[in-house]
């Protein structure tokens, strides 16, 4: 295999397959070959390198939480007692299954945390009984989601 290098540079073909996967990740390479008029082994090969690249990581089934009864979505910002601390932090917010991203920030927080609840008094479980136990945690700041007007991943073609 080929070392690729980190800025892998992707051409119109790749863009249109990107734009392609990022509509419906289950779309047959045949189906693709047939609407940018290329063989099928072109479509595996392209994919496969940006695969190689890690410009394509893998993919995911969308969810919708509120679907599944998840109504609270927030933001919390963490402060640490220690830069020192972030690592071990991370660690032990890992183990959290309602933390499902954490963001290591410049400004008011060490860290940012996005969290899903099915409901206010989970969320203050949440808080008091895993966040907030944390040795290494200073303090917090909770910001409740109201709306997710916007949602939406990064487009391989730049303006």
């Amino acid at each position: 295999m080929t070392n690729l290098t980190s800025h892998y540079t992707i051409d119109n073909l790749d863009k249109n397959i990107l734009l392609a996967l990022i509509e419906n990740a289950r779309v047959s390479y045949a189906e693709l070959a047939k609407k940018f008029e290329v063989s099928p082994g072109t479509i595996h090969v392209r994919v496969e390198k940006m695969k190689m690249a890690g410009v394509i990581e893998g993919t995911k089934v969308k969810i919708n939480a509120k679907k599944l009864g998840y109504d609270v979505c927030c933001f919390i910002g963490i402060n640490l007692k220690s830069a020192k601390d972030y690592h071990q932090v991370v660690e032990k917010l890992n183990e959290f299954e309602e933390v499902l991203e954490a963001h290591f920030t410049t400004g008011q927080y060490s860290i940012l945390v996005k969290i899903v609840t099915q409901s206010i008094d989970q969320l203050q479980v949440v808080l008091i009984d895993k966040i907030q136990k944390i040795d290494e945690v200073l303090s917090t700041d909770t910001l409740i989601s109201l709306q997710n007007p916007i949602n939406r991943g990064i487009s391989p073609v730049k303006n």
